[in-house]
């Protein structure tokens, strides 16, 4: 007879082995071919991939687009701090025992779970530089100060549009998973502390920096980690509804540059090694964030 630890072992792996044999499938095995790919040349057309050692990688850190696209990646990800910094704020507010919160998270929450792709179609059309909402408003301001201002040119200027990008991303994220995080943070702060703050004369602004700062700080931690690792990961769909990339480039991320090197150009292992390098900055910064800024969060 087996003993009932054995059937239990049994069926345990017998429930795993679906989800194990999905993730060796269709992660595991393509992650693998990726790398073996990085090292070939391959337009996914004509005939086998053929092995060509590091010469993907050093074309790479040759390329001066790569560059010029590492730093578009970096500049939009100025939207992170941006929105952390208004989601917070945002759940601050929406933790008040109000009538009718609930409706308000509701609306600021909405963004988050709209179609992207209408979103992005809205904000294209609200910085449409001659009829598009944002530059009219632009110009009425100025006309009640008795001025001529015109709107800048947006999506279509160079220097306008990474900030135009960024600005529609940090209203996209201020009301969203952060600010549930950020909410469901401030709600598990132990209202003993802020009575002991108060007895000892401090104010709102104190009472944040001494109880609910260091009360949240795992919370900022996870979320700053996360925003990073997805923020290197960005750009792709703002790019290829809104802009194209351009003006000029000025709007291609990392992540655009590699769905242009394997499906448009079908430069399959130079985008791989465009993958496998996007993965080590990301580990990179993954293991900084851990050591420098991991120290200071409070766990309690």
């Amino acid at each position: 007879m087996m003993k009932s630890s054995t059937k239990e072992t049994i069926a345990a792996y017998g429930f795993l082995l679906p989800n194990l044999i999905g993730f060796l499938l269709f992660t595991s095995l393509p992650v693998l071919a990726s790398l073996a790919l990085s090292f070939c040349s391959w337009d996914a057309l004509s005939g086998p991939p053929v092995f060509v050692g590091l010469r993907n990688f050093v074309h790479l850190f040759q390329d001066p687009l790569f560059w010029k696209y590492s730093f578009n990646t970096i500049y939009m990800m100025l939207s992170i701090p941006l929105s952390m910094a208004g989601s917070l704020i945002l759940a601050i507010a929406l933790n008040q025992k109000l009538k009718g919160i609930v409706i308000f998270r509701t609306l600021y929450f909405l963004p988050t779970i709209c179609s992207g792709v209408a979103i992005y179609m809205l904000w294209k059309l609200i910085y449409n530089p001659d009829f598009g909402t944002l530059n009219l408003m632009i110009a009425k301001i100025g006309d009640l100060f008795g001025l001529t201002l015109k709107g800048p040119y947006w999506l279509n200027d160079e220097a306008w549009a990474k900030p135009a990008l960024i600005i529609m991303g940090v209203w996209q994220t201020v009301g969203g998973y952060n600010m549930i995080l950020y909410l469901a943070a401030l709600q598990g702060v132990p209202r003993d502390f802020y009575d002991a703050a108060e007895v000892d004369g401090a104010n709102s602004w104190q009472k944040f920096w001494a109880v609910t700062w260091p009360q949240i700080s795992p919370t900022t931690f996870f979320i700053g980690i996360m925003s990073i690792i997805g923020g290197f990961q960005a750009g792709f769909d703002p790019a290829y509804i809104m802009t194209g990339g351009g003006p000029n480039g000025s709007t291609t991320t990392l992540i655009y540059y590699l769905y242009n090197n394997a499906f448009n150009w079908q430069h399959m292992g130079y985008a791989a090694a465009i993958a496998w390098v996007l993965f080590v900055i990301v580990f990179i910064f993954t293991i900084l964030q851990w050591r420098y800024y991991g120290r200071s969060v409070h766990y309690h």
